[in-house]
């Protein structure tokens, strides 16, 4: 009745917001829908509905007119926050990406080369398909709408599988047992976790507002979401184990240092553990620095203290007047007592041997443990994603920060000469490192020779405490230009005017050697430079090229996490429980791997025993023989297409494919009506998987539905779909037929709607 002599004009924020409106009034069974551009489109005198892009936070009414906004109608903006922060599973989604000549898994039918999106017509309707190769030159063309049946391999070398072949199917049949071990281990270890007591920590509210107020910068979104988590978890009364993961001078240490004050104030103590003298001696001073004025006892413990200093500190561990030590894994001595550890910092534990973790292991059992990385090793990693431990992702590059800019080349006497000049003059400093001592004469050298006007200074761990020690502070003094050193300058060394590092056979370093060894310049807002020295790429391993490869590509700020994925590719994440190196990740590739342990691990949280046959088998194929597919004059970039495929094909609910939908609408224009098919299958699939339906075929004769061994559906509503629609029939004990002309596509969409609803 309003609607007679009423304009009633419901407002939303964008294209895509209008759009899902309209789909979810029409879906209330509202009629007489139009849509407007804006108010003069609307017909004077003439009542009506219309729909209109206008932002408004809330709706009003004039004579003859109501306006309504998207929040009146909804409670909230339907506008999907922009994440800041990006999820760990993103990290691994975006570096997904695929480029021809990659190395992928299927999972039905093994490892095979991508070759590119192709559009194919069958049975009359275009289908975009993902080419791929296989041995013996074999074909695969995969619909796009199944992609996330697809991951990448990451091992460049390995083996194509045969199509047909039986040998996939028995490395998944080796693997399914050994992951449902694993999962279960895991969550026996985290189990025992949760029911373990640890202390709870708490700082005073007005001193912890003193000690956050002396940090020198302001602290990035991700910085101060990591401290909220550190600061909650030992606040929970169980044993803290969370991994930060930041980036090479993204602020992990004042994460560390808050929680080193919550615990230092609550009365308990505190170790700080690093892989060299060099940081732990950084470390302490910065320490020293900001605790100073508080009621807390920092000391050292490493080979530069003297045996004197050391004694003392190990007696005040004992008697508890020492409340922060910070040390190498001399802390780590069996001769070390505690008189109450409460929080152990571990910095860069990559570093660290098998023997040190196995006794971190028994110091971890009722402290809270805080391991800082910028780049996490494939095991932790791995331990992370599964949720067994937790992390935090500090992304977010300081104000000023620059990127570093890094060149991989072979040794050029007139490029090194310029790159050090250049530092020299604009009054900064530069790194040599070499990867043995041998190379030191070499290199000292050529700077004699070739760069005299240059004054540099060497060092290297076998160098004598004091002089290692004398050498250091006077290069951080800027008493010289260059320091010319083997790895010792690795972790976590800070000096704001070093901006140029210069790599000598960069081939023989590994890939997160090589990106903490870049990690030491750059730290100010000066622009540093990389340069990577390696012999002719011939004289190189095919691994030390790829290496090279990723950190060359890799030059943004914050992708130390996004490179630990590319090493887990490229060296095998090893046996996550055991010291086995490489365990069975190469098998499947790392993609398959993780997802399949996420799902064994979910399962077993929520209290069920995974089911082996769906663990290898990821969602539902499905086939309409319809277009569903982004046009390539819709969007015409291969490489953005395939992200979008990947995102609506692993979305995991209707909601997030909306809010895609939306995304790509306020992008790219109004959908397509291959787009909209293309939603709406997703929609459907993700429907049928729940229902345990391995595969969808819905033709113009008719369709198929095949179930996986032990479906989520009631048996007794598959026959009583038999009986009550003579259309459809059992095919064998997994197969469900449908004998019905179904020309029209939205036939076809309409069947399978009905049919799903009916078996759910």
């Amino acid at each position: 009745t309003l609607l007679k002599d009423h304009q009633v004009i419901i407002a939303s924020w964008s294209e895509g917001a209008r759009e899902r409106l309209e789909g979810l009034l029409a879906d209330q069974g509202v009629t007489g829908l139009r849509r407007a551009k804006g108010i003069r489109d609307i017909p004077e005198g003439q009542g009506g509905l219309f729909l209109m892009v206008w932002a408004l936070e809330q709706g009003f009414t004039a004579p003859g007119l109501a306006v309504i906004s998207e929040q009146d109608v909804l409670g909230d903006r339907l506008v999907s926050k922009p994440k800041r922060k990006r999820k760990a599973e993103n990290f691994l989604r975006e570096v997904d990406t695929l480029t021809p000549g990659d190395l992928v898994v299927h999972v039905e039918h093994g490892v095979g080369r991508y070759l590119g999106l192709e559009t194919i017509t069958a049975l009359g309707a275009p289908h975009a398909c993902v080419s791929l190769e296989y041995a013996e030159g074999a074909k695969l063309y995969l619909p796009v709408e199944n992609i996330e049946l697809l991951s990448r391999y990451g091992h460049e070398e390995g083996l194509l599988d045969r199509l047909g072949g039986g040998a996939w199917q028995a490395k998944k049949a080796k693997l399914k047992e050994r992951i449902r071990e694993i999962a279960d281990r895991l969550m026996r270890i985290a189990a025992e976790r949760a029911l373990r007591h640890a202390p709870i920590l708490e700082a005073p509210h007005s001193m912890w507002e003193a000690f956050a107020a002396r940090f020198p910068y302001q602290e990035t979104e991700d910085q101060l979401a990591a401290i909220a988590d550190v600061v909650a978890d030992l606040e929970a009364g169980r044993p803290m184990d969370r991994l930060i993961v930041g980036d090479v001078g993204f602020g992990k240490t004042e994460v560390a240092m808050r929680a080193a004050f919550v615990a230092a104030m609550a009365g308990m103590q505190v170790a700080v553990i690093c892989p060299t003298t060099l940081l732990a001696r950084q470390h302490y001073r910065s320490f020293a620095e900001r605790f100073r004025g508080f009621p807390i006892n920092v000391r050292p413990l490493s080979r530069f203290v003297s045996a004197k200093d050391a004694n003392a500190t190990r007696d005040g561990l004992v008697d508890g007047t020492v409340d922060i030590c910070i040390g190498t894994h001399a802390l780590l001595a069996k001769g070390i007592r505690f008189k109450s550890l409460g929080l152990l910092v571990i910095d860069e534990e990559q570093h660290f041997g098998v023997t040190h973790k196995e006794r971190l292991k028994e110091m971890r059992s009722e402290i809270h443990v805080l391991t800082l990385t910028a780049t996490p090793i494939p095991r932790t990693l791995q331990l992370s994603l599964t949720g067994v431990r937790d992390l935090s992702i500090i992304a977010t590059p300081p104000v000023d920060r620059l990127a570093i800019r890094t060149y991989v080349s072979e040794f050029d006497t007139v490029t090194l000469r310029e790159a050090l000049l250049r530092e020299r003059y604009r009054g900064g400093q530069s790194f040599i490192v070499v990867p043995r001592i041998s190379d030191l004469p070499e290199i000292e050298e050529f700077l004699r020779t070739h760069v005299p006007e240059v004054t540099h200074v060497i060092a290297h761990g076998q160098l004598a405490a004091g002089d290692l020690d004398e050498k250091m502070n006077e290069f951080y003094d800027g008493k010289y230009d260059v320091l010319l050193s083997t790895t010792i300058v690795e972790s976590g060394l800070d000096i704001p005017t070093a901006n140029t590092m210069i790599i000598h056979r960069a081939d023989r370093f590994g890939l997160a050697q090589l990106y903490q060894l870049r990690g030491r310049v750059g730290r100010s807002h000066h622009r540093a430079y990389a340069y990577l020295i390696v012999p002719h790429r011939k004289a190189m391993t095919p691994d030390a090229l790829k290496r090279l490869e990723a950190i060359e590509s890799l030059e943004e700020l914050g992708i130390g996490f996004t490179l630990a994925t590319h090493d887990m590719e490229i060296r095998g994440a090893g046996e996550i429980l055991g010291d086995d190196q490489s365990g069975q990740i190469q098998e499947i590739g790392f993609g398959l791997y993780s997802e399949l342990l996420n799902r064994a691990v979910s399962a077993l949280k929520a209290g069920r025993q995974p089911d082996l046959e769906a663990l290898t088998s990821r969602g539902c194929e499905a086939d309409l023989h319809l277009p569903a597919l982004l046009p390539e004059d819709y969007l015409p970039d291969v490489h953005a297409r395939l992200v979008l495929y990947k995102r609506i094909a692993t979305a995991a609910d209707d909601h997030e494919l909306l809010l895609l939908k939306e995304e790509l609408i306020d992008r790219l224009g109004p959908c397509t009506q291959a787009v909209h098919n293309l939603f709406r299958l997703s929609s459907l699939k993700l429907r049928a998987d729940a229902l345990g339906i391995k595969r969808l075929d819905f033709s113009r004769q008719g369709g198929l539905l095949e179930f996986r061994p032990k479906p989520e559906v009631d048996p007794v509503k598959v026959i009583k779909l038999i009986q009550t629609d003579r259309h459809y029939r059992l095919d064998g004990q997994d197969k469900l037929r449908l004998r019905k002309d179904l020309p029209e596509d939205e036939m076809r969409f309409k069947e399978l709607e009905s049919v799903l609803e009916r078996l759910t």
